[in-house]
């Protein structure tokens, strides 16, 4: 018989006499519950089925140490403790797998294990918040609703939770989380990050990819990101501090800001939107709110900026050339169009005023237009 049937064997033949010689059963919380203690032999990953929280903590023994509380609601203890005996642990190696198997039904498990080093981990639960640390290759978390923190993995990670905040610190691979409400906060990805929640604010601060975060409500904040930036939220804040490539952003209700970047593609309905270093070109719009354009360290391309209700501020240093073309609707004094550059030329068409100069010799066209509000041209200083 090889070594692994043998082990099989073994864990199903013997686990049940274990667990009942360690299984005393107590009153923990209102609840039954029992609990089982025990060792297994080292395996390169690691599958976990449970029905409740979880926590695992990788490379931190030679083999692998558990602790699983089975819980059960029962009016006596000699009730509880039949009820209880029914439920076994499953421990089982499947091809350089362990595989912990917990019982589900009318009992509810509390799973903690201290593990070798893994190269995989696969945790899933019905329901209960979910802790791994210390995964050398990629992690793969699945629960109905709960918290999920996660740190220290090495390659990818899949999060996915029903409901609930996510905490994630180093991850070494790509980054895929979703929760159908709750807060995701990142620390470190090295790869790209894909980050959705139906609600609740998105933060991440180092990632060395592209980013794409999405919220049903809430603010959205990246810190540094090697690549591109997609950003979607259906109202709060977006800010992006700084990113690789182009940023692009959709916003309901809430205040944009952009620290370098680039590029940018801004649609926002109603916040203001704020604009640094762009290096690339620019295309933004807000149905209402302010729009402030510093192009200080920027290499504009041919952009677009406009409003419909509100100001837009362009602030140019002195070693950009642009050329300008504005236009504003509705205006009913000719200061609703004011350049600090006197070759930017402005005069009325109709009911509205309109713009255009070559500022510092010209260069790319930069579009403005607004509606009611007043447009600044002026010189960075």
């Amino acid at each position: 018989m090889r070594l692994s049937e043998l082990f099989r064997v073994t864990a199903f033949l013997l686990f049940p006499l274990l667990a009942g010689a360690q299984g005393l059963v107590t009153l923990e919380n209102g609840k039954w519950t029992r609990t089982f203690k025990g060792t297994a032999p080292a395996a390169p990953r690691l599958r976990v089925n449970a029905h409740g929280p979880v926590r695992v903590s990788a490379g931190t023994r030679g083999n692998f140490s558990y602790e699983v509380k089975v819980s059960v609601t029962a009016r006596s203890e000699a009730a509880a403790r039949r009820l209880l005996q029914q439920y076994v642990l499953q421990l089982e190696p499947q091809s350089g797998w362990f595989v912990m198997t917990a019982p589900g039904g009318p009992v509810m498990t509390n799973v903690l294990i201290e593990a070798p080093k893994l190269y995989a981990a696969v945790l899933s639960t019905s329901d209960g918040p979910v802790q791994a640390y210390g995964v050398e290759g990629d992690l793969q978390v699945d629960t109905g609703g709960g918290e999920l923190t996660v740190d220290r993995i090495g390659g990818d990670s899949r999060l996915f939770t029903g409901g609930g905040d996510v905490d994630v610190g180093a991850i070494g691979g790509g980054l895929e989380c979703s929760t159908g409400g709750g807060a995701i906060r990142v620390k470190n990805v090295r790869g790209q990050a894909v980050l959705e929640t139906n609600g609740g604010d998105i933060t991440a601060g180092q990632v060395g990819g592209t980013v794409r975060a999405e919220t049903g409500g809430g603010g959205i904040h990246i810190g540094n990101a090697g690549g591109s930036v997609t950003a979607v939220s259906g109202g709060g804040a977006i800010v992006v501090e700084k990113a690789a490539g182009t940023v692009t952003l959709r916003n309901l209700a809430g205040a944009v800001q952009v620290g370098s970047a680039a590029g940018v593609r801004c649609e926002s309905v109603s916040g203001g939107i704020s604009l640094n270093k762009i290096t690339g070109p620019m295309r933004v719009s807000t149905t209402m709110g302010n729009i402030v354009a510093n192009l200080l360290g920027s290499k504009l391309a041919d952009s677009f900026l406009a409003t419909g209700s509100g100001d837009i501020t362009v602030l140019i240093p002195s070693n950009l050339g642009v050329t300008i073309q504005a236009q504003n609707e509705r205006a009913d004094t000719l200061r609703r169009i004011t350049s600090e550059y006197p070759a930017v030329r402005v005069w009325r068409q109709g009911t509205r005023l309109v713009a255009q100069g070559a500022v510092n010799g010209g260069g790319p066209l930069l579009q403005i237009t607004g509606t009611g509000g007043t447009i600044f041209i002026k010189r960075q200083k």
